[in-house]
């Protein structure tokens, strides 16, 4: 069955847990639940109680027929059946809602904790990770995660049952209740021996599901691609492929889980014959009363279900244990952005400075070696060079997004480790080449990052971006809906929103990465309208392919393989004749008789 687990290989984060360790971790979520599954416990006595003693009164009702056959006898057993019949019924139902409920608070506890720990993961484990097989996690395995406490509670139900019963029984009869107990050996090693190899396939059942979903989810994501193509398709045969890995991983393990019970069932059988023919033999000599006789009989029917519970339990377990497994390997994974501070900062100028960085995203891959740059407060600094000069990287490592592997890294002198980070973001702006919006509305994205922003303060930032003219194309201005991942509104459209969440949030430190590279001229002239007013009495760090967005540029660097190359004003750099002069003239000067075009046609239209 090997070829079955291929793919499905543990995250490099995963790790293994003891038994112990698990069952420590669940029962912490456990402890604010502590009266309720007090009142869990009693509901468990009670309930035992009353199904240990309703055979044993019936016991009792039979030997009382044998010399009282009235129908006031009659009528004393059956309402006597009834009573407890209905009594273990309320309890039993009293235990499993507040044991609903209970379990309905851990789960609720455990996801924001572990949704907690998605949200402080770096950007570094998204790059590495399917966000498909991180959201399976949060939802389906921590949901896996409560039938634990749905089993500890049965298992806790029925070894009561299981302890009471037989020490009635052996009251009645020491030799036919030992002979009962011969066989719980036998019964408990076979279960315990199903417990590897269950957990073993419990955990790639996991597994396969995450991938499923992660599936599903970047099938959904890129439809869109997928159309244009022409490769449903190949969507569809990859789809059919993982599909049927799910289905022959998720058959092994209920192959698993369901021969356990044939076996011990004809263990129990065994048993159930040995003692129907010893007891037998002892009510024929008149050693034991019929409803003695009746007491073991039904007594080992009740005994046989909590034994065989009791001992799956250790197999169905692993389907919890692995589950939270996953569940706590995701929220134990090492951060690699590791602060050695928490500093606020009451303001920030903005100077930035790289003092000797080395940086890789990958061993033996480095992105920036023994790199050094001082960035001046109110500065706008362009970074110019090919696509893997380490542009985006240098704005990532200011952003705090990866962690650096050598030198320093200081904003107005602060180590940039030692600063709470989330305090230190909300002095720096970030606008991508392909900004996000959240399903809602164009001014709930404008105020995302500044919640309480007023409606006029929203309508100002909008108007002081590209001159407010892109409003007008929009269907119901500032209410218009943006759609998923602001998919009823252009490229140009989302950045232009981008901007001005910016500008609402007003901070000290701007990154433009390469935002305009994937809108077109005309576009871009509106989007380059809202950058002077953003990078006004700001540092900005401004990363494109775009001339327009670089020539009034402050100072240019450009950068190649992590190094600097040149750097200077754009008229500087161009008399210099170097790599600089190189990109103009085969690359940027086209972009900028396209701009110049496309800025008269802007201008004749207003």
């Amino acid at each position: 069955m090997g070829f079955i687990m291929d793919g499905l290989d543990a995250e490099d984060y995963d790790r293994q847990y003891s038994d112990g360790t698990l069952v420590r971790r669940i029962a912490a979520y456990f402890r604010p639940q502590i009266w309720r599954m007090l009142f869990v416990a009693t509901m468990i006595i009670l309930d035992s109680a009353a199904y240990t003693a309703l055979p044993i009164f019936i016991s009792k009702g039979i030997d009382r027929l044998e010399t009282d056959t009235s129908t006031s006898a009659l009528i004393t057993i059956a309402a006597g059946t009834i009573i407890l019949g209905s009594l273990g019924w309320v309890f039993n139902a009293l235990r499993r809602g507040t044991s609903a409920e209970a379990v309905g608070n851990v789960v609720l506890a455990l996801r924001e904790d572990v949704f907690d720990a998605v949200l402080a993961r770096d950007l570094s484990f998204y790059d590495e990770y399917s966000s498909g097989k991180i959201v399976s996690r949060v939802t389906s395995d921590t949901q896996a995660f409560a039938q634990i406490v749905t089993l500890t509670m049965e298992l806790l139900s029925q070894i009561l049952l299981v302890v009471l019963l037989v020490s009635y029984l052996f009251f009645k009869d020491i030799k036919l209740t030992l002979l009962v107990l011969i066989m719980t050996p036998f019964v408990v090693a076979t279960a315990l021996a199903f417990r590897k190899i269950a957990r073993e396939t419990v955990t790639q059942s996991r597994r396969i599901l995450a991938e499923v979903s992660s599936h599903i989810q970047e099938s959904v994501s890129g439809i869109g691609v997928a159309k244009t193509f022409r490769q449903e398709h190949t969507i569809y045969d990859e789809f059919i492929d993982v599909n049927k890995r799910s289905y022959r991983i998720n058959l092994k393990t209920g192959y698993v889980f369901s021969s356990i019970f044939p076996v011990l069932n004809i263990i129990s059988a065994l048993g159930t014959a040995g003692i129907v023919y010893a007891a037998g033999l002892d009510a024929r000599n008149g050693n034991l009363s019929a409803g003695d006789w009746y007491l073991f009989i039904q007594g080992l029917n009740m005994f046989w279900f909590p034994l065989t519970s009791i001992a799956s339990f250790w197999s169905q377990f692993q389907l919890g244990l692995a589950a939270g497994e996953r569940v706590f390997a995701l929220i134990d994974a090492e951060p690699r952005v590791v602060q050695t501070g928490h500093d606020t900062l009451d303001q920030v100028l903005g100077e930035i400075r790289f003092e000797n960085v080395d940086f890789h995203y990958k061993e033996d891959e480095p992105v920036l070696n023994d790199f050094s740059l001082t960035i001046h407060a109110g500065e706008t600094l362009a970074l110019v060079g090919h696509t893997g000069s380490g542009k985006s990287s240098i704005a990532k490592l200011i952003a705090r997004f990866y962690e650096f592997q050598g030198g320093w890294i200081l904003v107005d002198g602060h180590d940039l480790r030692t600063l709470d980070l989330a305090s230190y973001r909300q002095f720096l702006g970030i606008v991508t080449q392909s900004p996000f919006l959240f399903d809602g509305t164009v001014a709930d994205n404008i105020r995302y990052g500044y919640q309480d922003a007023s409606d006029d303060e929203v309508e100002s930032v909008a108007q002081q971006v590209g001159g407010g003219d892109w409003l007008d194309s929009l269907q119901d201005g500032l209410e218009t809906k943006v759609g998923e991942r602001g998919s009823s509104l252009s490229m140009g459209q989302r950045q232009l929103v981008a901007l001005a969440r910016v500008l609402l949030q007003d901070p000290a430190i701007f990154i433009l990465d390469e935002a305009t590279a994937s809108v077109d001229p005309l576009t871009e002239t509106l989007i380059q309208e809202g950058l002077d007013e953003i990078l006004k009495r700001r540092t900005s760090i401004v990363i494109a392919h775009r001339l327009s967005t670089i020539k009034n540029a402050d100072r240019i660097i450009v950068l190649d393989k992590g190094n600097i190359l040149e750097e200077g004003d754009h008229m500087s750099l161009l008399a210099q004749g170097g790599h600089y002069a190189e990109l103009y003239n085969t690359y940027f000067r086209h972009q900028s008789l396209d701009y110049i075009e496309s800025a008269g046609e802007l201008l004749a239209a207003r």
